[in-house]
């Protein structure tokens, strides 16, 4: 059966066979006799293509004129020369991927990475690559989180809160809001105390504990994975400091005044090269970056300023709802309320996810980006920092302001005037769960739709307009007849930055999972189910709705691993906080200590604190009210009682809790923080076997290099032997010279 189960998920060899290991090389031509040019993937489709387009983005097309207002294809495609330019896809590679790969039904295959790497290039391959392995390993965590899950829901008849909320009868609370907000009882909160006991119980902490541990183990085994794949694309020696400059980037230098006398090399001909200066950062590159960030500083506040108004909506909406005097007004405030301010964020997330993207392409297309890899690097930071306070920023808000700052009934602490919005009795983890669904699973189906739905629908209208002649221009004209080229015309073009937006969307769904998920044991769940359907869906639009990319090389996936490393740090202590001040545990070990009570019988009463509501800071209005004659209220707070020689001041057990909470965070960040270093330092990022492996491929090399030195350096004996005698003496040094000079480049070379 395992072997069934095995060889299902397999790819079929016959049409991906497996490859052969093979020693790599840094081409030189100084060594062309050591490659095996007969090879059909001596140069893979992807690296022909991009060898094509180094070419072309790079040449000039004005002779004994070159300058930056002639370099490059795009030039051409800008002043209207070309049409486009753009890499043809390969009909019958195409067809296979599209059959094995390409496939919703294919969910279960492995992906057939190399071959994805011959059609798109290692960036390409690497971004598939590790949107598989995530997937995977989300797995077992996801597992663990569906057993969270039901260990929640099967003692959920023995959670004493619950239990007590829903039989308690006699218990009158105080108004959430001023004046026109009603007494209620604290029964109506009966099904979102059971709902919340479903992620509030004894496996929370367990759970968060496990996934801290998970996010490391997953970037640890990556590393490893990664470099076995770099390895075997050949790949391991590149490094991005050998990448050339971008097009844009020496234009851009080029039509710089400061930099004109550095920008061009003139030879005695009077032909004009375009040079590579170093730019200054203080006179030359500092104003675009200073530009670049402050905008983006600009856009978080106007994210806050977003997120602050949503705030204040449903503060209103509460208030409004309250004297309306509706029947379910506490089913509102608990459930409708945070699904239609979550759904609204959303919107407004979107909305500013979208004018920000465009944005920050204008703005990093500002700044002097000198390779591919500083561009991407610097769109990919800007964009993450606001994704991360766009996306991040109400859940934020839920898991660590709302209801802490409150007050009590006779002195509410207010913010612009507004009363803060309080939890319910049961804490507001619940509402915390609400929001991350709707904010991670919308953010799904909204990506999904934007990826899948628009390209379909603009390459539909584009071959409908080809096919059909509704474009009468007379360049369109010209690619009426219907062959491979306008087939590829009609995609959708591939940007050399596209990857970024599918590297922000799992990154993202990374931080969901790995800040909040224990607040939802099922987000992990949730991440599992989409990215299956995800790796398909960008293979898809890839192969039937994009122009074919120009192949790029990479030897792993860029700043995104940083980014993700950071999350993890960031994560502990999030998960730290939110079990300390969002969740029972603390309150319930003080109380189970103090009071010798560890059943927890009267812990919900300990809980809440009693009000005399002639203290009223603002006496509510309770012109129909059945609780005109209510004398006292009770809320949920540590403060002792009107009757206390100091009523409403914080009791000693207040202090206690909070040591408590405190003390936790301390101890389960040190413990999380040491185990997560144990594992990075026990897991290498390259394994024993595959070092060394590159140990022998590396000597093999050299020996191969000095052997072809020396059969080299003995025909140029011969040659000058035969041509220009020379002494002995000369001749050995001559050949000693030759061969410590091979040598040396050949340690350089591997």
């Amino acid at each position: 059966m395992c072997k069934s189960l095995f060889s299902s998920v397999q790819l079929n060899t016959a049409l991906f066979p497996e490859r052969e290991p093979r020693i790599h090389l840094e081409f030189s031509r100084n060594y062309l006799e050591l490659y095996d040019t007969e090879h059909p993937n001596f140069l893979d489709a992807s690296t022909r293509y991009s060898i094509i387009n180094f070419i072309l983005q790079r040449q000039h097309f004005v002779e004994g004129e070159e300058t930056a207002d002639n370099l490059g294809i795009e030039k051409l495609v800008q002043d209207g020369v070309y049409t486009c330019a753009y890499t043809l896809h390969d009909k019958d590679d195409r067809n296979r991927l599209l059959k094995e790969w390409a496939n919703i039904s294919k969910w279960k295959n492995l992906q057939p990475l190399d071959q994805i790497k011959d059609y798109f290039g290692a960036k390409v391959a690497l971004y598939f690559a590790w949107l598989g392995f995530y997937t995977q390993m989300l797995i077992p965590i996801s597992i663990f989180g569906v057993l969270c899950f039901l260990y929640g829901f099967i003692t959920w008849s023995s959670d004493p809160i619950s239990r007590d909320i829903c039989n308690d009868n006699g218990t009158i609370m105080c108004p959430q809001c001023d004046r026109s907000c009603d007494y209620w009882r604290l029964n109506e909160t009966c099904t979102s105390s059971k709902f919340n006991y479903l992620i509030d119980n004894n496996m929370t902490v367990v759970f968060a504990f496990s996934m801290a541990i998970w996010a490391v183990v997953y970037l640890e085994f990556w590393k490893r994975y990664s470099a076995g794949l770099v390895h075997r694309w050949g790949l391991t020696g590149f490094t991005h400091h050998v990448e050339h400059p971008r097009p844009q980037y020496l234009a851009k230098i080029s039509r710089s005044k400061r930099l004109a006398g550095k920008a061009y090399e003139q030879d005695q001909a009077g032909k004009r090269t375009v040079l590579d200066p170093d730019v200054p950062f203080w006179s030359i590159k500092f104003l675009p970056n200073f530009t670049s960030y402050s905008i983006m500083i600009l856009f978080i506040c106007i994210s806050v300023i977003a997120i602050a108004g949503i705030i204040i909506y449903r503060m209103a909406q509460r208030a409004s709802h309250s004297i309306l005097g509706s029947e379910n007004s506490m089913t509102f405030k608990v459930m409708i309320l945070p699904m239609t301010a979550g759904i609204i964020d959303l919107i407004v997330i979107s909305l500013l996810d979208m004018v920000y993207s465009s944005l920050a392409v204008k703005l990093t297309n500002y700044e002097y980006c000198r390779t591919q890899t500083e561009y991407d690097e610097s769109l990919t930071i800007k964009n993450y920092v606001f994704q991360f306070v766009n996306y991040y920023s109400s859940l934020f808000y839920i898991a660590f302001l709302k209801g802490k700052f409150v007050g009590y009934p006779a002195k509410y602490n207010r913010v612009l005037g507004f009363r803060q919005e309080e939890c319910n009795p049961g804490g507001c983890l619940m509402e915390l769960c609400m929001q991350l669904v709707i904010i991670m699973a919308g953010k799904q189906a909204v990506n999904a739709i934007v990826e899948m739905l628009i390209p379909y629908l603009m390459r539909t209208f584009k071959e409908l307009s080809y096919r059909h002649g509704w474009y009468k221009s007379h360049q369109d004209q010209r690619l009426v007849p219907y062959n491979q080229f306008t087939e590829d015309y009609n995609l959708l073009p591939a940007q050399n930055n596209s990857l970024y937006v599918e590297y922000l969307e799992m990154v993202v769904q990374f931080g969901f999972i790995t800040l909040f998920s224990l607040a939802f044991p099922l987000a992990p769940l949730l991440a599992l189910l989409n990215n299956v359907i995800e790796v398909r869906l960008d293979a898809i639009k890839m192969l039937r709705f994009l122009r074919r990319p120009v192949g790029m090389r990479a030897r792993d996936i860029g700043v995104w691993h940083n980014i993700m490393t950071v999350v993890t740090r960031i994560a502990v202590a999030s998960s730290a906080m939110i079990i300390a001040f969002s969740t029972n545990l603390i309150p319930k070990i003080v109380y189970a200590a103090s009071m010798g009570d560890p059943e927890l019988n009267n812990y919900l009463n300990f809980t809440l604190a009693v009000f005399n509501t002639k203290d009223f800071q603002v006496q509510p209005l309770l012109g129909g009210s059945q609780h005109v004659n209510e004398t006292v209220c009770r809320y949920t707070e540590f403060r002792n009682s009107p009757d206390d020689p100091h009523p409403y001041k914080r009791p000693m057990i207040y202090w206690k809790i909070l040591t408590g909470r405190l003390a936790f965070i301390v101890i389960y960040q040190n413990i999380i923080t040491m185990l997560q270093g144990i594992l990075r330092w026990a897991v290498p990022d390259v394994s024993g076997r595959l070092l060394k492996r590159i140990k022998r491929e590396n000597f093999l090399l050299r020996e191969h290099i000095i052997e072809y030195e020396k059969r080299h350096a003995m025909k140029l004996v011969q040659t000058e032997l035969n041509g220009h005698p020379k002494s002995d003496g000369e001749l050995r040094q001559r050949n000693n010279e030759t061969v410590i000079r091979s040598r040396d480049d050949a340690t350089s070379f591997v």
